[in-house]
């Protein structure tokens, strides 16, 4: 599916191609919670890194989160203007790049799971759905965001 996205102030705008547009990951990590925001959660999704084109590159940064006293491999690419979160791309796994759903300007498919990880971490005012359609983590899930689409046959060639 091609997706393309901005940030809020429209300085910066990318389109990438995912086999995996189904925003069903909700991580609550202090990361995620603190900088994108968004309900106590980030949601990303996972394309392919090389059909990434940006837009206003002059624009952009990124952010190399501190783990355990250390800098993060992950590069957290946000809009130098108006701040806003675009994608994740890590050098360990460089085929990849993790768009964050709340950037996508393209309708998402609506997700028949939604999955909750890093449980662990999240903020203590953040209410959880629970039930039906709700699996919950405390820490990373069981399957991949390519094995998870490819189990509910959403995965798109």
């Amino acid at each position: 599916m091609n997706l393309s996205g901005s940030c809020h102030c429209s300085s910066v705008e990318f389109r990438v191609v995912s086999k995996c547009p189904y925003p069903y990951m909700r991580c609550y990590c202090s990361i995620c919670r603190k900088i994108g925001g968004s309900g106590g959660y980030a949601i990303n999704l996972m394309a392919d890194a090389t059909t990434l084109e940006v837009v206003g590159e002059e624009n952009k940064t990124h952010y190399n989160a501190v783990i355990d006293g250390s800098p993060s491999q992950a590069e957290r690419h946000f809009c130098s203007r108006c701040g806003a979160h675009l994608w994740l791309w890590d050098p360990r796994w460089p085929e990849l790049v993790h768009p964050h759903a709340g950037a996508i300007d393209t309708p998402l498919p609506s997700t028949p799971e939604t999955v909750h990880i890093m449980l662990e971490f999240k903020a203590d005012w953040v209410e959880v759905p629970e039930g039906p359609g709700h699996v919950h983590f405390q820490r990373y899930p069981d399957m991949s965001i390519k094995d998870w689409h490819k189990s509910k046959g959403l995965y798109q060639t």
